[in-house]
Order: structure tokens, then sequence, then C-alpha cells
């Protein structure tokens, strides 16, 4: 899987969002100051590139839907961070998460009951 810029990957979490969007649609999504057309559109086309973007052409504009699931993206960095600072060691990882994230009592607590469930299901 390629690696996504900064840029890009802000640009992605637009789209996943936003599902599918013409060039106004994703311009408008950005926060002020919104960056460049021309910004977002060689944004576009690099991610259209690397096959993480595509588009249906509706009469002269493009009309761009994500390729690439969130879900698959984030689980895929997920896993090298694991294995690279982790020895793969999910107990090192989610150790590190709980005690360096300043984390309140009630998202421990919902983390907790996110891990029973899981542990339940596969019983």
């Amino acid at each position: 899987m390629k690696k996504l810029t900064e840029a890009e990957l802000e640009l992605m979490k637009y789209m996943w969002e936003l599902k599918k969007a013409y060039m106004k649609d994703i311009v408008n999504a950005y926060e002020d100051p919104k960056p460049a057309y021309t910004t977002i559109s060689t944004l576009l086309k690099r991610l259209c590139d690397k096959d993480v973007l595509a588009y249906d052409k509706v009469g002269r504009d493009k009309h761009y839907y994500p390729l690439l699931e969130k879900r698959k993206y984030f689980g895929e960095h997920l896993k090298k961070i694991s294995q690279n600072f982790f020895n793969n060691s999910a107990a090192k990882l989610a150790s590190f998460f709980a005690e360096e994230t300043d984390l309140s009592q009630q998202e421990l607590k919902e983390l907790k009951r996110i891990i029973d469930q899981k542990i339940d299901q596969d019983d």
C-alpha cells in the first residue's frame, strides 16, 4: 500500500466523509484558509495516480470517489507501527496507547468494553 503524504491524507479524510464529490465539494469541505484550487487539483491527480481515488467523467467535470477504504489504510499503518515499534505485540501497543495518550477513565472503560465484547464474540 502506498504511503500518503500529510496533504494527501487530509484530502482523503474529506473524501471518506463525502464518499463522492466534485472539485467544488472538496474545496468547500476544507476549513479557511482553503488551499488553492490548483493545490487540490494536484493532490487529486496524485491520488488518482496512486490508485487511491478514481473519478467518473460527468460532462466536463470529474466526480471523485475513494478506492481505498479508511479502515484498511489505517489498519495497515497500525500493523506497521506494531511491527516496527512494539515487536508485533498488541499488548505492548495497547499498554503504550493507554499510558501515553492521557485517556480519561471513561475512555479506558469504553476500550475495555470493546475488548471484552471482542473476546466474547470469539468464544
